[in-house]
Order: structure tokens, then C-alpha cells, then sequence
């Protein structure tokens, strides 16, 4: 990519920003090498690992890629066998425990993938967790090694301990004994050379038998060994040199550890920049509240609200631009601090962003052409050393973009053909531009050539555009304008800073008869164009509240429906409880009217009675449908009384029969044994059947009536053996349950509590049994078993 181009259009900067997202030296090695490339496929890839960097980083926060360090220089020195110190080592631990979390917080979910490269290089790194372990054991800080390091190092260190508290005890004695203090200096205890030693009076030397290892700078104190801490003193140095010795093979230790996993550390250091330098462009797209851009290479360019990525997003005013489609070469006019230069910047550096795989700040649908190189000459670049004047600056800069132009380049030119006579300098513009139109290649200039709009207009594959200017205001909006050539605003300037007429007017006269119409027809087009938009924003407003009011609308007609439905609801609710209560009501008066029975014929009464009950249950019936209620209609019209435990009924609704197992309550239910099921239902919706009849087919009846006679509450199981004991259980349980019981009591003492163990077992796994437990004080305590049968 042409070096100048990105020199001019602030490149450097974009990297500069992009450098200071990464955390390491590494990524930011990285950044410093990123440049534009043409690869149409490895920009896609750029592109979709920023997406992926700036999606984790939104939905998950920030990630965990503190403590990257370089540290191959650390692992050859493994590799030749030398060690590294506690300092280095903890670089490299940090390096190692990076990768660890970042692999843990890149884990992949078990549903599905959703960031393939990143997760892909994440699951590459390599967790070393017995390197980091043993780091974190073995080193303390920067300079210390842990006591924990190794139980050798320990136990020289207590020895270490032990002998400077004997040599200090020993110097202390000397030190505070009352015949010795007139020969020292200070009754202090210091160092010198690693050895213990006491300041001594110059002139007192012998007094004190000892090493001399030192003096004072005036001579007038000697620093010496006492004779009495010269052979503690000489095994202490031997511990401390033991002690540097075990530390040494400590450290050997660990490098061999690290030597062996070379490759592995290798591996994990290159993924880990490669994940700070993507991480790092997903920070910038959201500092930018940048987008993807989908990419072509058909040189078509759509760019939607883009923004200057150097400027702040509050100050810049967005700008959309096309071009690639219906017309190849732009021509901008507009005044000066317009905004002109600044969209020839915005469209050369987003192309640059995105063919660096960097995200582009504008808005979705952005569209971006790969172009093979990108030329522009943009601002005055005058060499006094060269002696170039601002047209020979530009115009240099142009030959040598002309002499290496192609089909698939983007050209982008600042006041074309500026600086020199405008009749030559708009011929030269126009001649330029037309043999780049010829090449088809994608170019923009900025003008204020009148000639150059002309150009456009007649021209196809040319397009005219223009940057407003608030002629009220006497300032720039900073809009683009694509398709509307820009009309010079001189003479109103002039008129609103207060200019005589008289001298506009003579000004007039002097254009010719074509420039008076051709500005006319521009100031038409403006006034026109600013009346559709205004028209067009309202329209837009209008629709946008139209279609706020038809989803209110929408919005209130949905709950009125459910309100409706709930009100139905409850309506139907309401109305089943009246009907209900007027079928008891009912059912009471047809009860009166059977004690009047003298006054009417039993038939007719009899009628009257059934038309009513099922002119009732069949509105009960309608009412209740959809509701989840179910009516019993069929009644028996005499209910049995005094059902006894064992006697057998027809259950009219079901159409089935069964047995009584537990008599009627106070609200008029029994329980009713029918096959294996056991079912509550009211007297009034039984029927006794004839026993004889059915027991000459089965005999149930027999068996459940005599078992619920003769069946007890309880069962004594004293003094049997575990098996004679079950085996009497058992069988006691299944008549229980036939007869229907649901509480009884086993008893078997304490004992040995072999017994009271072994049944429990057994009523754990019991068909009819539902739970037990042991009797409470006043039932036998431990000595017996409470059983609640199903």
C-alpha cells in the first residue's frame, strides 16, 4: 500500500490508538506490523475475528489477559540447563496462568460454537498448571524462595534460625557483661563480611580475643569476632552455603521443568499475542461504535452515516456516501471548512480500517470496495529545499499517481488543479479526471471550478456532489450532498456582510449570460432539494407516528380481548355456581314433593320430577364444558344407608363395582375398593348389589367382608426368629390391606434389637406399605412399629 497515502490520511494514528487497547508488548508488536493488505479472503478472516472479539467482550465483559509476558528468553535458558531467578520465573508463571484462564474462559458451550476462531484459539493453548503450581510454591517474591520450596530448605533454615539465636545470645553476654562494656564502642551487635561481630575500642584491642574484620573510618573502633562465635559463626556460613546450594537445585528443578514443556510455552506466548492484538481491535470497534463492513471487489462503496475515526463522535456530523454503481468518479465543491477534505479523509481511511481488518465507524448495511492501492494527495506538502510551489507540490504528487494508477484503485484528490491560472488549472482537472473515468477507476476530488460541475453534468459515470452552507448563518452544516453540484454562495456572502447592491449588481454584469443561468439553475435545485427534504422529514415524522398509533392500537385490542375472555370466564363461572345451587335447591323441593305424594298421582309427579332433574344436570352440563368440571348426572334416587366394611355396590357413574373399605364420613363419602383402585365417592351415586349373586362367581365379597370382621389392629411377634417373624408380617400386611386398614402396629420388643432391624428392612420394600416408624411414648416406644398401609 503507497506509504505517502497513509502517511496522509492519519493512518499511523488509527494504529497508535489500536496499540494502546492491547495489554502486552506483544500485541502491541503486533499492531505495529498491521498494514492494509488486498487478500480478499484473510480480510474477510480479520474482519470476522474483530466481530468475534467485540461480541465476547459486549456479552462477557472484560477478559482475563493481564500478566502476557515475553518469555522465550527465559525458556532457551532452560533449554542450554541454566536456572532463572524467582523474578523471572514469576513473569513466566504469570504468562502460564494467562493461558489457563483465558482457555477456561473461552471454553466452548456444549450447545454449540459460537465464536469459531477465537474459541479455535483458545482451546489450542496448552494449560501448564504443574508449572504454575510449582512456582507458586517454590517463589515468594521477586529475591525469596519459599521455606515450602523443599523440606530440605526448611530444615536448614530452622538450623540457620537456631545458630544466629546461639550466636546472638552468646555476643549478647559479651556485650552486657559489665567487665567487657568499658572496651567497647557501643554495646551493639552488627555485621561484617556475613560474620557477627562487636565494636571494640581501638586502644582495648586485646582485651577482647578475637578475628579483626573491619575498622571504623577514623580508626578509633575495630570491628571483631569474639573467639567465643568464631566456630558458630564458621557453621553458620556452612548452613547459608548449604542453603544456596539447595536453593540452586531448587531452581535447577523447576527449569527442567519448564525445558520440557519448551514447546508447549512456545505454542501458548504466540496464540496469546495473537488474542491481545484481536481483543485489542474489538476494543476499538466499540470505543468507535464501529460496524463490520461487508466487503466487495467490484469497487462499489456505501457508506452509511460514517464518521472521521479521529474525531469525536459528539463533534463530527455523520455523512453517507456512494459511489461504484451508477457512477465511478465524484466531483465535491463546496467552501472552504465545508467539510470537503474531511470526507475525502473519512472515505480513504475507512477503506484502509476495513482492508486492515479493523471495523469501520458507521452504521449497519456499510458497504466497502478492496482496492489494490489507495492515492491521495491531499493538503500542500510544499518542499522550500525543493523549491516547489504549492501547484509543483501537487502536481508531483499527481505524476507519480498516474504513473502507477490502475482499474482497482482509489484516488482521492484535494482542490484538483488548484494553485495555478483556473482556465489551465480546470482543463488539467478535467483531463485528469477523464482518463481515470476511461480506466475505470474509483476516484473523488474536491473543486470550486464551475467547469468541473459542468463536467459532471455532462459526463457520464461522473456524479456531482456538494457540502452545504447555511447562507442565513454564514456557516457550514458539514452535509453532503451527492447529486446536487454546489452553487457558489459569493454574492450572498458579499449582500449579508453588508456589501452595496449597486456593487453586486455591476459584479453580475460582468459574469456572462451561461455562468448567471447555470448559477440560477443551481440555486433552483437547492431551494428545491431543501423543500423536498423538509417535506420528506415530515412525511417520515408523520408515518412514524401513524405507525406508533396503529401498534397502540393493535396493542389495545389484543388486551381487550383477553379481558373479554376472562369476563366470559368468570361469567360462565358465576352462572355454574347459581345452576349448582339451584339443583340443590331443587333437589330439596323434589324431597318435599315426595311427602305430598298423596296430592298427585305417583306417575305424573314421577314425570314431572325427571324433567325437571334433567332439564337441570343438562344445563349444569353445557356450562360446564371447557371448564374442566365434571358433573356427576347419574344419582341413585334412594342412596343405601348403613354401608358396612366389605359390602359390595354398583358405582352408577363409572359403571363399575367394588368393594367398601372404610365407612361413610359426615359429609356423606365412602371408600371404595374397585380393582386396584381405591376411590371416594358419595352414597348418593352407589347402589347396593345383590351379593349372593356375584359371590356364587367369585366369593371376593366373602373373603373382603370376613377379613374386614375379623382382621385385628395389631401383630405380636415376641419371641419368634427373623424368618418365622417376617413370614407372619407379611401375611398379617396383606389382610390388613384387603380389609382395608390403614394404620397397624407390629410388635416385637427390644430384645437385640435383631427383630425390630430385620422387619424394617422388610417394610422398606413392602408392596402395601407406605411408611413407619417406631412407636411413641404411650404406643410401646422402640418395642413396636407403626405401619401406614397404602
Amino acid at each position: 500500500m503507497n506509504e505517502r497515502s497513509l502517511r496522509v490520511l492519519e493512518y499511523t494514528k488509527i494504529i497508535e490508538g489500536l496499540e494502546e487497547k492491547c495489554t502486552s508488548t506483544l500485541g502491541k508488536e503486533k499492531v505495529q506490523e498491521l498494514r492494509p493488505i488486498v487478500d480478499f479472503n484473510k480480510i474477510i478472516k480479520w474482519q470476522n475475528e474483530t466481530s468475534e472479539a467485540q461480541s465476547i467482550l459486549i456479552q462477557r465483559g472484560n477478559v482475563p489477559l493481564g500478566g502476557i509476558n515475553d518469555v522465550l528468553q527465559y525458556v532457551r535458558r532452560t533449554e542450554i540447563g541454566s536456572y532463572l531467578d524467582p523474578g523471572q520465573l514469576l513473569h513466566l508463571k504469570d504468562t502460564v496462568a494467562v493461558a489457563r484462564r483465558l482457555k477456561a474462559f473461552l471454553k466452548e458451550d456444549n450447545r454449540e460454537i459460537k465464536y469459531p476462531i477465537i474459541q479455535g484459539l483458545a482451546q489450542s493453548l496448552t494449560s501448564l498448571k504443574e508449572i504454575e503450581d510449582k512456582i507458586e510454591l517454590c517463589i515468594v517474591s521477586d529475591v525469596e524462595i519459599s521455606d515450602n520450596a523443599s523440606s530440605e530448605l526448611k530444615y536448614i533454615r530452622r538450623q540457620i534460625a537456631s545458630k544466629n539465636d546461639a550466636i546472638r545470645n552468646k555476643l549478647n553476654s559479651i556485650i552486657t557483661s559489665s567487665s567487657n562494656q568499658k572496651y567497647l564502642q557501643d554495646a551493639i551487635i552488627t555485621m561484617r563480611q556475613d560474620r557477627y561481630v562487636v565494636p571494640v575500642k581501638q586502644e582495648h584491642r586485646g582485651s577482647i580475643p578475637g578475628l579483626v574484620h573491619d575498622q571504623s573510618s577514623s580508626g578509633a573502633t575495630l570491628f571483631i569476632e569474639p573467639m567465643a562465635v568464631v566456630e558458630l559463626n564458621n557453621q553458620l556460613k556452612e548452613l547459608k552455603i548449604k542453603e544456596r546450594v539447595e536453593i540452586e537445585r531448587i531452581l535447577m528443578e523447576i527449569a527442567a521443568m519448564i525445558a520440557e514443556r519448551a514447546e508447549d510455552i512456545r505454542s501458548n506466548q504466540k496464540i496469546l499475542k495473537e488474542l491481545d492484538f484481536i481483543f485489542a481491535k474489538g476494543k476499538l470497534s466499540i470505543e468507535m461504535k464501529a460496524v463490520e463492513p461487508e466487503l466487495n471487489t467490484n469497487g462499489e462503496i456505501m457508506i452509511k452515516n460514517g464518521r472521521h475515526p479521529l474525531l469525536k463522535a459528539s463533534e463530527v456530523v455523520p455523512n453517507s456516501i456512494w459511489l461504484g454503481e451508477d457512477f465511478h468518479i465524484l466531483v465535491i465543491t463546496g467552501p472552504n471548512t465545508g467539510g470537503k477534505t474531511v470526507t475525502l479523509k473519512t472515505l480513504g481511511l475507512l477503506t484502509l480500517m476495513a482492508q486492515s481488518g479493523l471495523h469501520v465507524p458507521a452504521d449497519y448495511g456499510t458497504r466497502l470496495a478492496i482496492f489494490e492501492q489507495v492515492f491521495a494527495d491531499i493538503g500542500d506538502e510544499q518542499s522550500i529545499e525543493q523549491s516547489l510551489s504549492t501547484f509543483s507540490s501537487h502536481m508531483t504528487n499527481i505524476v507519480g499517481i498516474m504513473e502507477n494508477v490502475t482499474r482497482n484503485s482509489l484516488v482521492l484528490f484535494d482542490e484538483l488543479g488548484a494553485g495555478t491560472d483556473p482556465t489551465e488549472g480546470a482543463a488539467l482537472a478535467m483531463a485528469i479526471l477523464n482518463h481515470l473515468r476511461e480506466m475505470r477507476a474509483t476516484a473523488v476530488a474536491t473543486t470550486h471550478y464551475s467547469e468541473l460541475k459542468q463536467y459532471a453534468l455532462s459526463n457520464e459515470g461522473v456524479e456531482n456532489a456538494s457540502v452545504e452552507f447555511d447562507v442565513e448563518t454564514l456557516s457550514p452544516t458539514y452535509k453532503l450532498l451527492i447529486g446536487v453540484p454546489g452553487k457558489s454562495n459569493a454574492f450572498e456572502i458579499s449582500r449579508k456582510l453588508g456589501l452595496s447592491d449597486f456593487l453586486i449588481d455591476r459584479a453580475k454584469e460582468l459574469l456572462t449570460g451561461e455562468d448567471i443561468h447555470f448559477e440560477d439553475l443551481l440555486q433552483n435545485i437547492e431551494r428545491n432539494r431543501t423543500t423536498a427534504e423538509r417535506e420528506k422529514d415530515e412525511a417520515t415524522r408523520l408515518r412514524m407516528e401513524t405507525q406508533k398509533l396503529r401498534e397502540e392500537f393493535f396493542d389495545k385490542k389484543q388486551q381487550l380481548e383477553i379481558q373479554r375472555e376472562q369476563v366470559i370466564k368468570e361469567a360462565k363461572k358465576e352462572a355454574y355456581k347459581i345452576i349448582k345451587q339451584a339443583k340443590l335447591d331443587a333437589d330439596e323441593i323434589v324431597d318435599n314433593l315426595k311427602s305430598l305424594r298423596i296430592e298427585l298421582e305417583d306417575k305424573e309427579m314421577n314425570r314431572k320430577i325427571e324433567e325437571a332433574k334433567k332439564s337441570i344436570s343438562g344445563k349444569m352440563n353445557k356450562l360446564a364444558e371447557g371448564m374442566g368440571e365434571q358433573l356427576i348426572v347419574k344419582t341413585n334416587k334412594k342412596p343405601p344407608k348403613n354401608l358396612k366394611v366389605g359390602e359390595m355396590v354398583s358405582i352408577l357413574s363409572l359403571n363399575q363395582t367394588g368393594y367398601i373399605i372404610s365407612p361413610e364420613d359426615e359429609n356423606g363419602e365412602v371408600q371404595v375398593q374397585v380393582g386396584i383402585m381405591k376411590v371416594n365417592m358419595h352414597v348418593s351415586n352407589l347402589e347396593r348389589t345383590k351379593e349372593e349373586k356375584e359371590t356364587k362367581k367369585t366369593g371376593t365379597g366373602k373373603i373382603v367382608k370376613s377379613k374386614a370382621k375379623n382382621i385385628k389392629t395389631e401383630v405380636d411377634v415376641r419371641g419368634q426368629n427373623l424368618e418365622e417373624a417376617m413370614l407372619e408380617v407379611d401375611k398379617y400386611l396383606d389382610d390388613s390391606y384387603i380389609a382395608g386398614l390403614t394404620h397397624v402396629t407390629i410388635i416385637h420388643g427390644v430384645g437385640t434389637g435383631v427383630l425390630s432391624a430385620g422387619l424394617k428392612q422388610m417394610l422398606k420394600k413392602h408392596k402395601h406399605v407406605k411408611s413407619y416408624r417406631e412407636g411413641a411414648y404411650g404406643e410401646g416406644g422402640a418395642g413396636v412399629t407403626i405401619v401406614q398401609l397404602k
